[in-house]
Formats: structure tokens, C-alpha cells, sequence
């Protein structure tokens, strides 16, 4: 695979993409969408997202969080790119996010510059730095928020100009998913970040409580395009969601029974997956729906 594929882990960038379908789908659904607004935020998201993978490749290399890796190969570790090159490339990705940005700052104001700047700033602060956010247990939180009411919601008020509690609560759903990838990802790698000092939640409080973790979000997923339609009392479909945890079942099992590195992986790739659809269906739901 090329080495630059690799490095920005496309796996994952459903978490990247997904919260930015949804926001559009329910701008859409309201006769609000705008086109323009949404590609800056399908950018940015994406290149934040690319960034923060690169970046953490570079720092966790730094850290020896990678020394004894069994996932997929990280490039910086591996030698397949120079490390100042992976570093540059990380930072100009930032760069060009905050770039993007500006556009959706001058048309939805300065609220939008505190969040593109928070979001910058944890992705870069996530490896990086004396006391990382990833090494002291605090990525599921900064996950949920950033890839799920955050971004959704950010997604929705730079289309329409508004925000309400249902756009809010739906932003829920792709943050708890992508909080399941980060599962899945710290329970293939608690060995590894145990003996580098990375103190993810799994490295902390150990296998089972990540594969409960791993479970919640799968079931709080599914619990919330039903709280969303007894909201607004409209858009019935969005309900179809949530049948997703229910197809992830042989992931699930995959979850709670294997220690196999390459089976994890497989599961992390799977719910990444199992978000897209998620999102697909969801935003079909209330677009398709609406009364």
C-alpha cells in the first residue's frame, strides 16, 4: 500500500465524513441546505481528521508508543517516510484547515473560529506535547465530542444560521460510534500502551471494561434516532438507524471473544463501516421522511 495511505489511515475517516452527512441531511431535510458551506466542512473535517492521524504517528513514534505495535504499521515507525516529513505534512494539513475555516467563520461568525480552533488544537494535542489528551485516558471524550454534536451541529448552523436540541441529540450517534472504533483500537493495542505509558480507558480499567465500552456505544447508537423522533415528532425513518447495532452483531462477537490482533482490526475497519451505514441511513430517514 502506499506509504501516505497508510499514514492517514482511511479506516477511519468515516469519522470524519459521517457527522458532516448527517448535518447536511437534516439541513437539507429542513429546506436549508447549502452546498458551498457543506464541502468547507466536509474538507476541513477530513483534513483535521488526516492530520491528527498524521500527527499521532509522528508523536506516538517519538513516545516509543509504537516500539512493539501488533496493529497496522505506522510509516514513522516503520521508516516508510521521513518523520520531519510526516510532522510537515500533519501541520500543513492543520494549516489548510484552518484555511477552510475562514470561509465558514465569515458566514456563520465567530463561533465557528472557537470551535475550528478547539478542534485543531485537541487533534494536535492528542499525542502531542508534555501530558497528551490520548495518553491520559481523555480520547473517548474528546472523540465523542469533537465527531459528534460538535461536528454535526457545526455542520447544520454554518447551513441554516440555526441550531436546535434535535440536531444536537443526532449528533450523539457518530460520536458514540466513533468512540467504538477508539474501543476496538485501545483494546487490539492495551499491551503496546501499557508499556509505553499511554493510559487509555482500556489500559486503565482493562480488557472487559473495553469491551463493554465497545458495547455501549454500539446500544446508545441505536437509542438515538428514536429519542430525535420522539423530539420532533417527524422524520419516522431516521428509527431504521438504529437496526445498524443489530447488523454489527458478528462484530460484536468478534469483540468479546478474540484476543487476535488482526481479528480487532478487522472489527475496528467493520464498525467504521457499520458508521457510514449508519449515517447513510439516518440521513435518508429524515430526508425521505419529513412531513
Amino acid at each position: 500500500m502506499n506509504p501516505w495511505i497508510l499514514a492517514i489511515r482511511p479506516k477511519t475517516l468515516a469519522a470524519g465524513i459521517t457527522p458532516v452527512i448527517i448535518g447536511s441531511a437534516i439541513a437539507y431535510g429542513d429546506g436549508l441546505f447549502h452546498l458551498p458551506s457543506a464541502l468547507a466542512c466536509l474538507t476541513g473535517a477530513l483534513l483535521i481528521q488526516i492530520a491528527t492521524n498524521l500527527s499521532n504517528d509522528y508523536f506516538d513514534f517519538k513516545k516509543g508508543a509504537d516500539a512493539n505495535r501488533i496493529g497496522p504499521a505506522r510509516v514513522t515507525q516503520a521508516g516508510l517516510i521521513k518523520s520531519q516529513l510526516v510532522l510537515f505534512t500533519a501541520l500543513l494539513a492543520f494549516v489548510l484547515a484552518g484555511l477552510i475555516s475562514l470561509y465558514l467563520i465569515d458566514r456563520a461568525g465567530m463561533s465557528i473560529a472557537i470551535i475550528a480552533a478547539a478542534a485543531i488544537i485537541s487533534g494536535l494535542l492528542y499525542t502531542a506535547g508534555p501530558r497528551p489528551l490520548g495518553y491520559l485516558g481523555l480520547g473517548e471524550l474528546f472523540v465523542f465530542i469533537f465527531f459528534g454534536p460538535v461536528a454535526v451541529g457545526a455542520t447544520y448552523f454554518v447551513q441554516t444560521l440555526d441550531l436546535n436540541w434535535a440536531v444536537v441529540i443526532a449528533g450523539f450517534a457518530p460520536g458514540f460510534l466513533s468512540c467504538a472504533i477508539l474501543a476496538v483500537n485501545n483494546l487490539r493495542d492495551i499491551d503496546g500502551d501499557r508499556r509505553a505509558g499511554k493510559m487509555t480507558l482500556a489500559v486503565r480499567w482493562g480488557r472487559s471494561f473495553a469491551i463493554s465500552e465497545y458495547l455501549f456505544c454500539l446500544m446508545a447508537a441505536s437509542f438515538v434516532p428514536v429519542l430525535v423522533f420522539l423530539i420532533t415528532a417527524d422524520h419516522e425513518g431516521i428509527i431504521l438507524a438504529a437496526v445498524v447495532s443489530f447488523l454489527a452483531i458478528p462484530t460484536i462477537r468478534t469483540v468479546m471473544t478474540t484476543l487476535d490482533p488482526h481479528a480487532l482490526t478487522h472489527a475496528l475497519a467493520q464498525t467504521s463501516r457499520w458508521l457510514f451505514l449508519y449515517s447513510i441511513i439516518f440521513s435518508l430517514g429524515w430526508i425521505l421522511c419529513s412531513r
